[in-house]
């Protein structure tokens, strides 16, 4: 590529950005005499081609989404979206009363959480949580070490149940169990643990039911609680948001990990067993995450994929979700070292794997100081170098072709889903007013995919359509979701 060539190439990217054309100007005319852009240009140029989502794409990985959930859905095995059945029928209307409890098992820490809900008038009354951390040899102990701690914690909460809640007489106070490991589940309250993953060896468990190991615990312990409804993040994400708004269909978490749970109809589904339902409706688990099918992916991808642990695998989590933008952009930043990023210098902590995080590629995005100051002191603090003005332009331009490409592809997902529900009942999604909650720390703390997300999905439905559909933030809602699901699922009538 000729000096003039990357000149135009350095400039464009400023126009996006909205600077004034001088500055623009200034700034490529800086890079090409800095030699910057001679060697690296070219790798910006190619990163940008190959993460490009232009409408077809897009259109391509909707159509394809569409065709997995629906592969899904007819067999286990159909397609790379496993498509679990939550056996969740019954979802919250607001006319719930009582109290109920959640707990929250997704890794090293886990959440306990109570309730005291008040049917339509009141909704929420109160509501208390703790956090407590699991000591690191139960998670490498027994199955009954680690449920006997986890239901010691939940007497322990119990016993601290203020006058804020009140359990209506000869009831059995109910939980609503987040269990985020894979899980078959067979019913409501019962679900048999495939593995377990997130650092956790503990013996004794896999093949087993979770639900009816915590049952027993608590039972050791005298504890008169009993699960009411095991149910995944995802799944108590929606039913949280639902709880608010009828108009919740999808819900999606775009965090460390990623994952995506819609409301079908029971008729919809070949695989479940036993089509009866009171609501003919269903929570379903997509597990997108695993899904694959025509995404753009690049060089680096490819490399960050077969150092993983589970090479060929969640390659949509790896290219929409936080575990993984910063390594793809440190993964890109090294090619460009070795062309003359950072001039001479060498920086080696930019050789280990993850050490640059999607939180440092989003505040860098963020900096609008003229020097891009903001990044040429997150660039020092990760990989210890120091870089010039062109330099930190370029790392934000490579930072915003990744989080571009994660923000549409995600947009693309949920239109895939959305598509798929409305083939089955026209009118039934883009006719009207549809929520998709949305939670995670990658959505609510970068500005930059979250709009790029919401782009994505106008372009494909048009502006019309896309009205309808209202992507909300639902912040940490699996917790009290598990909760209500505790409650739309209680063994005991509602007395309205």
């Amino acid at each position: 590529m000729s000096a003039c060539a990357a000149a135009s190439v350095v400039g464009s990217f400023h126009v996006r950005r909205q600077l004034p054309k001088t500055r623009s100007r200034q700034r490529a005319v800086m890079a090409v005499r800095s030699g910057v852009s001679v060697g690296v240009a070219p790798i910006l140029t190619k990163l940008e081609k190959d993460c490009a989502t232009p409408l077809p794409v897009l259109r391509h990985v909707a159509d394809a989404m569409a065709a997995d959930v629906r592969a899904g859905l007819a067999v286990d095995g159909g397609s790379d979206l496993k498509m679990i059945l939550s056996y969740v029928d019954t979802l919250p209307t607001g006319n719930e009363k009582g109290l109920f409890y959640a707990l929250d098992l997704g890794g090293t820490n886990f959440r306990v959480l109570r309730v005291q809900l008040g049917g339509k008038e009141e909704r929420v009354v109160a509501t208390e949580f703790e956090q407590v951390s699991i000591p690191q040899e139960l998670m490498f102990g027994t199955s009954e070490e680690l449920f006997d701690f986890i239901a010691s914690a939940l007497a322990k909460f119990a016993q601290k149940e203020g006058e804020k809640f009140h359990l209506p007489p000869g009831r059995t106070r109910e939980i609503g169990f987040t269990f985020s490991f894979p899980v078959k589940q067979t019913s409501i309250k019962s679900g048999i643990l495939i593995k377990w993953t997130k650092g956790f060896a503990v013996s004794g468990t896999a093949g087993k039911d979770v639900v009816a190991c915590l049952n027993e615990a608590m039972k050791r312990l005298g504890l008169d609680m009993q699960v009411s409804a095991l149910v995944n993040d995802t799944v108590g994400t929606l039913a949280g948001a639902r709880y608010w708004d009828d108009d919740v269909m999808v819900a999606v978490i775009l965090g460390t990990g990623t994952n995506a749970c819609y409301v079908e109809r029971t008729d919809a589904i070949p695989k479940l067993p036993d089509q009866t339902s009171t609501s003919g409706l269903m929570i379903v688990n997509t597990e997108w995450g695993a899904f694959s099918n025509g995404l753009p992916l690049t060089e680096f991808d490819r490399e960050m994929d077969a150092d993983s642990i589970n090479p060929g695998e969640q390659i949509f989590e790896k290219t929409i979700s936080g575990m993984y933008l910063g390594e793809i952009v440190r993964r890109v930043l090294l090619k460009m070292m070795k062309s003359g990023l950072f001039g001479n210098s060498i920086p080696e902590k930019l050789l280990t794997p993850f050490v640059l995080r999607t939180p440092d590629i989003s505040a860098m995005q963020q900096d609008i100081s003229r020097d891009l100051e903001g990044v040429g002191s997150i660039l020092y603090e990760i990989a210890g170098v120091n870089s010039d003005p062109s330099a930190r332009k370029i790392v934000v331009d490579v930072c915003d072709a990744i989080a571009k490409r994660g923000g549409r592809l995600a947009g693309a997902g949920i239109v895939g889903i959305l598509q798929k529900m409305e083939e089955d009942s026209k009118g039934r999604i883009f006719g009207k007013r549809t929520v998709v909650a949305m939670d995670g720390g990658l959505y609510e703390h970068y500005p930059q995919y979250r709009s790029y997300l919401q782009e994505a999905v106008t372009e494909l439905l048009g502006t019309e359509i896309s009205k309808n559909i209202v992507i909300e933030h639902t912040k940490d809602g699996s917790g009290i979701g598990a909760a209500l699901l505790a409650a739309a699922n209680s063994k005991y009538e509602h007395h309205l």
